[in-house]
């Protein structure tokens, strides 16, 4: 079990949002779906895209190089690699599909807190 960091108030994010925080030397991407706040690594495991300036349609975020998607509730792959093809099959036989690690997030009064 790790240590409760403070990384926003909770009024610092709108539903349907998301921002990259540092904590403890880690980029961590911050999303909040409905009532619920989610935590991740902010670089995408295919190519260390920044999370953060992708997309977030619900729970999945979508990375802006090169469409990768991940489900924030589980850290599991919904998409490696946007598109189909020879440049695809490539890319995705150089590096294979690997899920996106999460993190616990907890809401005590105003604050929001990430487990690491």
């Amino acid at each position: 079990m790790g240590i409760l960091v403070e990384v926003s108030k909770t009024s610092e994010l709108r539903d349907g949002t998301m921002k990259a925080v540092s904590v403890n030397g880690r980029e961590i991407l911050l999303a909040k779906v409905g009532d619920k706040y989610y935590a991740a690594d902010n670089r995408c495991p295919h190519m260390g895209g920044k999370l953060s300036q992708g997309k977030l349609e619900g729970t999945v975020v979508t990375c802006p190089l090169h469409g990768s998607q991940f489900d924030l509730s589980n850290g599991q792959v919904v998409r490696w690699l946007k598109g189909s093809g020879v440049v695809s099959a490539v890319g995705r036989i150089l590096k294979s599909p690997r899920q996106l690690t999460i993190y616990n997030v907890k809401v005590k009064d105003d604050r929001t807190l990430v487990e690491v």
